[in-house]
């Protein structure tokens, strides 16, 4: 597949290694002759300089020929006229674009997307796309990932093992001994910022951080087997005021009636406009790094601190000292991902970084074949695949043991009808299943050839 990837950011960088890692023939359009630069050298993709909008450029990134278009540049305005220079002067079939202000997102206006209008096929709003990915982790306190799939009857948990996690040091086979009537999985490890596939022999160590699979009804007893019986908070404080707070904090009053809220923000000015825009949240007007604030938010006595100002050093630094007054459990937003291994072995219990929700949300739309969803883990080191086997697949009718699956993959979970199955080495794929599987990035390739019948854009 032909894909332009408009912007060479954080974002569109990742997006072209992605998919450039899985031979598709991929150009990266940006204004810096620097950043083009150093994709060039670090990944198998082309280079165009120039304003992603204009039809020439478009052009001489081979827009003739291309099948998508991915426009995630930094300004709204130039993404979608590039979405729509792609299909009025190029006819590319299939157009996604970030757009993160709200205004053009509203449902009032949904028809400016209209292939009369301006044609956007898939519309990507990454503080929208946050503000979800927290609301979930607050879903399942102790998780700090939580991936809910085939509508909701599974879902994939990421937690991390304490000293005290009673599975510690326990050879995988052996935990469908100790937890018989538990349907749970555990398809990947990752120790040291590296990724282990596990196999039945492997154990899981302290400080690992750990994905499974889980039926969606057996979740709070899978969280009691790894060590975590936390509550569900009942009182959140948000530090940071812009689009991401203001839409967690409207998610939060709309799906957790029982959680009350406290925001933090530190311009009067958009501390008035979140109080007038939220119904029940108490806005203070402060500075997070202030003790006096926290304490006037009595930090010692909230559950969850949400961190999501736009500055990395003011959310670990903020979550820390929350952390140090009494706070239970700290999420923090980090947009470099170098942050990451630091700032959870200072304390920090969750981290969420923009790219990886972002570069998910995309993927799903770029796959082919009956691929339902995808979600990026760390930085991209594997995947969450949902799948639907069709009766083309060379998968259905086969035993999963007679199966040779890609190196690095695992079925986590089959979901057929209304029940969810854990496989075993004779478990039989059928016809309409649904599939849950980890694929280490270099398989991901492999598992899409697995499942496609025909080529397709979802």
């Amino acid at each position: 597949m032909k894909i332009i990837v408009c912007g060479a950011g954080l974002v569109g960088s990742s997006i072209a290694e992605h998919l450039a890692g899985e031979n598709n023939d991929v150009t990266v359009v940006d204004q810096s002759p620097e950043l083009i630069r150093k994709l060039e050298d670090a990944h198998e993709v082309q280079g165009v300089v120039g304003f992603a909008s204009h039809p020439g450029v478009l052009e001489r990134a081979g827009a003739k020929d291309a099948d998508m278009v991915v426009a995630v540049t930094h300004y709204d305005e130039i993404n979608m006229v590039a979405c729509q220079v792609a299909h009025s002067l190029f006819d590319v079939k299939t157009k996604i674009a970030r757009v993160r202000e709200q205004n053009y997102l509203k449902p009032v206006w949904a028809d400016l997307f209209s292939n009369d209008h301006m044609p956007i096929d898939v519309r990507i709003s990454p503080e929208t796309e946050i503000a979800k990915a927290i609301g979930r982790r607050l879903q399942i306190p102790g998780a700090f990932d939580s991936i809910s799939l085939a509508e909701d009857k599974v879902h994939v948990i990421g937690v991390r093992c304490d000293e005290d996690c009673p599975v510690i040091n326990t050879p995988l086979r052996q935990l469908t001994g100790l937890f018989s009537d538990l349907n749970i999985l555990v398809v990947g490890i990752i120790r040291e910022d590296q990724l282990i596939v596990p196999n039945a022999n492997e154990q899981m160590l302290s400080s690992d951080e750990v994905y499974f699979v889980v039926d969606t009804n057996q979740v709070t007893r899978a969280m009691m087997a790894f060590g975590h019986e936390e509550a569900e908070a009942r009182r959140t404080i948000i530090i940071g005021g812009g689009n991401i707070g203001l839409y967690l904090g409207e998610l939060i009053e709309d799906t957790f009636p029982g959680m009350s809220v406290k925001l933090i923000e530190i311009d009067e000015e958009r501390a008035k406009y979140v109080e007038q825009t939220l119904k029940r949240s108490v806005v203070l007007c402060g500075d997070a790094l202030d003790s006096d604030i926290l304490n006037e938010a009595n930090i010692a006595h909230t559950e969850s601190v949400i961190a999501v100002t736009n500055d990395d050093e003011d959310n670990v630094l903020s979550s820390l000292l929350a952390k140090r007054q009494g706070a239970k459990r700290v999420i923090t937003l980090v947009n470099n991902t170098n942050y990451r291994s630091l700032i959870t072995n200072l304390g920090i219990d969750v981290v969420v970084t923009p790219r990886d929700i972002t570069v998910s949300t995309i993927l799903k739309h770029v796959r082919r074949g009956r691929i339902r969803s995808v979600h990026s883990l760390r930085e991209g080191v594997g995947e969450i695949i949902e799948l639907e086997a069709l009766e083309t697949s060379q998968l259905v009718g086969q035993k999963l043991e007679d199966i040779e699956l890609p190196l690095g993959v695992i079925v986590g979970a089959i979901v057929r009808d209304d029940e969810v199955l854990i496989p075993s080495g004779s478990t039989v794929i059928k016809e309409n299943d649904l599939v849950v599987l980890f694929a280490a990035a270099q398989a991901v390739k492999k598992v899409e050839k697995m499942f496609a019948v025909r080529l397709e854009y979802f």
